[in-house]
């Protein structure tokens, strides 16, 4: 039975729904002490680009791309001709997806998802390692929606970090949400907390300075 996790505001209004209707930034993920992560929204809102090609290159089956944001993989995707569902939790986001003419669905990964256990591949790229703040917990989650002997492609924070944050959206320009959970983690780390969740590391490559890492189910 799967558990039911509320779904986090911040994602739901400003500042993040405004960056995602009109396709630009600035936008930040502010730490509590000030530190500012910059979010590439206009890439986001963009199309795939070469470095989202070479981990496109590699899915199997239909994917679920879990935290799609504006939906440039999931579109990019159904037109290489896989099905393929984005998730995410804003409603903008999952519009904006549906608008570019991908399929999307506003919920949780935490909640219950389409055709679980039976989906040949998950993404969880730009970041989406750090939803829910606990990687361990998020990758469990994922095992449990992919069929068994499923692939994750996962993209990991450049530097060698293993991080738990409290952070808040912020504009840059005075305007914020409230604070809620995320965490970072670079190759070692998610490897390692991959390893503990059930999956094996099948890949790890670099492309365009981005990290990423193939990762099997084990059965």
């Amino acid at each position: 039975m799967t558990t039911r996790t509320p779904i986090p505001a911040p994602w739901h209004g400003d500042p993040y729904a405004d960056a995602v209707r009109t396709g630009r930034g600035p936008l930040f993920l502010r730490r509590t002490d000030g530190w500012l992560l910059p979010l590439e929204v206009e890439r986001w809102c963009a199309e795939a680009v070469p470095a989202d090609m070479t981990v496109l290159e590699r899915c199997q089956g239909p994917v679920v791309d879990i935290g799609c944001g504006p939906g440039r993989l999931v579109v990019a995707l159904a037109e290489r001709g896989h099905p393929v569902l984005g998730v995410d939790i804003s409603r903008a986001a999952v519009t904006r997806t549906r608008r570019a003419g991908g399929a999307a669905l506003c919920r949780s990964v935490f909640e219950a998802l389409p055709s679980e256990g039976r989906w040949g591949t998950a993404l969880l790229l730009d970041g989406n390692i750090g939803i829910g703040g606990d990687p361990r917990a998020l990758l469990a989650r994922v095992a449990r929606i992919v069929a068994p002997g499923g692939l994750l492609l996962a993209e990991a924070a450049e530097a060698e970090v293993d991080e738990r944050l409290l952070v808040c959206i912020d504009d840059g320009r005075g305007r914020s949400g409230p604070v809620f959970p995320w965490a970072r983690v670079g190759a070692s780390a998610l490897t390692r907390h991959a390893s503990a969740a059930g999956w094996r590391t099948a890949e790890q490559w670099t492309a365009s300075g981005r990290v990423f890492v193939a990762l099997r189910h084990r059965t």
